[in-house]
């Protein structure tokens, strides 16, 4: 037989083995783990140095038309058409029209392009025309939805209107507003479902300007409410010139000191106030992020770039090296550019590129696809 000894020692060794085997289990993981953090942390935090122009499209028209992303399309839009075009610049469809002042709003598949201080309005979406409206007033601003409910401000000598339009053009509701109440119209942002509709107006208090923003519902909730005015603040001493909708439930009114969020799907609500006393340059937001450019005064960078999520938490800070005419988020970047620079951030604050453009004048620049951005030149 065996003796005990013998199974004892055989015993040892299998748990030896096998203790063996789990470790090199353990540490081949940890190494994998720790390999993909580092792939994914070099990808995070590369800053390219230089760049390459894959394709290069010659337009006639550059100067009277503008250029901007629409889905994974560009919009073109002039005085005399508008037109959708793909990524390798071929027309997917065009419609004519006649607009001194052509101006455009998007969200989602849906925009509109209306003619300001006109009173011409196109509603289009992926697949081209949706719906037009023709004012009786002139239009001062207007803001779509994403099925295409678009909201309107009409200029009317002290009184000015808000119209809200369906997608076939048709009037949905309407108020009335005056200078003295509540106020003139300063900006206006309408919820990704057209149910809410956020307005910020400018007032007189106490010989003092003081901002009041507004917000209506077009829902059950707002029908029993005067014009469906169902929550409205005052900031006195205080000048709010961009409001904007993040998402169906949130909203950010702008301020000259800072920054205010607003939260409820029926009835908005003040929820928590940023306050700065340093001068605000520029601000853009988009999802969940809000982000506010400031000079900076300690560092070597000529600007500084704050990040907020909808809870007013500052996430990221950045320095910004270069001077910026524009700052806004294209898919999920940060771009910024003058004349002829530009730079591309990630919504961590993490600078992808930052230097000159060497082929002209840049009139907008947008990101298209991975690693991929659309330059259109003044030329």
């Amino acid at each position: 037989g065996v003796s005990l000894d013998l199974l004892d020692g055989m015993k040892e060794r299998l748990l030896r083995c096998k203790d063996s085997k789990v470790l090199r289990f353990l540490a081949a993981a940890a190494g994998c783990a720790l390999l993909i953090w580092l792939v994914k942390y070099t990808i995070d935090n590369w800053q390219y140095q230089n760049y390459k122009v894959v394709t290069e499209t010659v337009q006639e028209d550059t100067v009277s038309v503008q250029y901007t992303e629409y889905g994974d399309n560009i919009l073109k839009y002039g005085g005399d058409e508008v037109s959708l075009q793909n990524r390798q610049g071929e027309t997917v469809w065009n419609e004519p029209q006649t607009m001194n002042n052509p101006t455009v709003d998007i969200c989602d598949e849906y925009c509109v392009v209306y003619d300001k201080k006109g009173t011409a309005l196109t509603i289009f979406n992926l697949q081209g025309k949706a719906g037009s409206i023709q004012t009786s007033l002139p239009i001062l601003k207007a803001k779509v939805a994403s099925q295409g409910v678009t909201a309107v401000v009409l200029e009317d000598g002290e009184t000015t209107w808000i119209n809200v339009y369906n997608v076939k053009g048709e009037e949905i509701v309407t108020a009335k507003t005056r200078v003295d109440s509540p106020g003139y119209p300063v900006d206006i942002s309408i919820s990704d479902d057209g149910l809410l509709l956020a307005v910020s107006y400018l007032k007189v208090e106490n010989n003092k300007p003081a901002s009041y923003v507004a917000f209506y519902n077009f829902g059950n909730t707002g029908q029993n409410q005067m014009d469906n005015m169902v929550s409205g603040y005052t900031y006195s001493d205080v000048i709010v010139p961009d409001v904007e909708y993040l998402n169906n439930s949130c909203a950010v009114a702008f301020r000259d000191d800072g920054f205010v969020i607003f939260k409820g799907k029926q009835i908005p609500e003040e929820t928590v106030t940023v306050k700065t006393e340093e001068e605000i340059l520029a601000v853009f937001c988009d999802g969940d992020c809000i982000g506010i450019v400031f000079r900076d005064t300690e560092t070597d960078s000529p600007y500084r770039m704050e990040l907020y999520d909808t809870s007013g938490k500052l996430k990221y800070t950045a320095g910004l090296g270069i001077s910026f005419d524009y700052i806004d988020i294209s898919k999920d970047q940060i771009i910024l550019y003058n004349n002829n620079e530009f730079a591309v951030y990630t919504l961590k604050a993490k600078c992808r590129y930052e230097g000159p453009l060497k082929e002209g004048n840049i009139q907008s620049i947008f990101k298209v696809a991975k690693n991929r951005y659309m330059a259109v030149l003044d030329g």
